[in-house]
């Protein structure tokens, strides 16, 4: 009775071996839920993928990854600040890779921390963390482990502007490229042009770039027949007709039913958005789990281990036992239970 993610092992590694190969100087990222597969399970296929450094997003995301049997060389993606005390543990740890963003962090290192391996962020068009081009000329890591450059790129990364800061930053100080979010052609444009070594991270294409080979099932726990008006739930709600009361697991704990706000850039887009809105005003929200081919609304918002969902008509179409498709966003779902077939 558990939220269940199912590997197509052959098919998702196939895909996995395929991206990795691709791209020479992958560095795979392993980090927040280990895009639903875990930390330790993504540390170990890195490991099957004889990686010789894996990236993750924070300094407490390295103990997990050294657990799951992870020996060689960690980047933390989240660049270094004095108030991190878990970070700043790591900075004498000849196996880390320390990113640094600001010009006074990385003078307090060059100070503090002589021989630390650092890699400096330049500031891209993503405008979140990294030195400006201004500055790049101010970058002295004298006796800091200079491990290169770094740069985190938008989803649909710009080849134009990759080159002209890495030129920039590389005719200051020679040193390997980290990028991210090229596509296969720009990269090999990318690696070839700049006469340094290059180095790829990459998460959700490499872990998820094969979506026919993962599947969420969820299992149905109890169903109930109700009448129209029939009380329900935490919050009394009254059923809007005749029907049936799912019963599934999977609810908040899991991740079930959250999302983050995405823009709507097209007119369709604006309309889904708007007859969602219509939807949710009026106390039907659509949920991701699927009966008889079709995506249910909830009945109440999911619970913490469970959903109650609500399916019209003389037949529920679906038995206790059941196991029923789910969509899911993988990088905010944990599921309870991971099979390889």
């Amino acid at each position: 009775m558990t939220l269940k993610l199912t590997i197509d092992t052959r098919a998702w590694r196939d895909h996995v071996k395929h991206v990795h190969e691709e791209f020479p100087g992958l560095v795979p990222v392993a980090k927040g839920n280990g895009y639903g597969l875990g930390l330790d399970v993504l540390a170990r296929e890195a490991e099957r993928l004889n990686s010789d450094c894996l990236a993750v997003g924070t300094a407490h995301e390295v103990a997990t990854v050294r657990e799951a049997g992870w020996s060689r060389d960690v980047i933390v993606l989240n660049p270094w600040r004095p108030f991190d005390e878990t970070a700043t543990a790591l900075l004498d740890d000849p196996r880390v890779i320390t990113v640094v963003s600001r010009l006074t962090d990385l003078d307090e290192l060059r100070t503090t921390h002589p021989g630390t391996r650092v890699v400096v962020e330049l500031m891209t068009s993503m405008r979140r963390h990294g030195i400006t081009p201004q500055e790049i000329a101010s970058v002295d890591a004298g006796k800091l482990g200079f491990e290169g450059w770094t740069m985190h790129l938008p989803l649909k990364g710009q080849l134009s502007e990759a080159k002209q800061l890495a030129s920039e930053a590389v005719a200051h100080q020679r040193g390997a490229v980290w990028v991210s979010h090229l596509g296969v052609n720009d990269y090999r444009r990318f690696r070839t042009q700049l006469g340094v070594q290059t180095r790829m991270r990459m998460g959700t294409r490499l872990w998820l770039g094969a979506p026919q080979a993962l599947r969420t099932t969820a299992t149905v726990l109890d169903v109930h027949r109700v009448a129209r008006g029939a009380r329900y739930g935490y919050n009394q709600s009254r059923a809007p007709r005749d029907g049936w009361l799912v019963i599934v697991s999977g609810g908040t704990s899991h991740g079930i039913a959250l999302s983050a706000p995405s823009p709507a850039r097209s007119l369709r887009q604006r309309g889904v958005s708007l007859a969602q809105g219509v939807l949710d005003a009026a106390g039907v929200s659509r949920s991701p789990f699927s009966i008889a081919g079709r995506k249910r609304p909830f009945a109440e918002p999911p619970h913490m281990h469970a959903s109650m969902v609500f399916v019209g008509g003389t037949s529920a179409g679906v038995e206790v036992g059941d196991e029923i498709p789910v969509t899911t966003r993988q990088t905010t779902t944990t599921c309870d239970e991971l099979v390889w077939n």
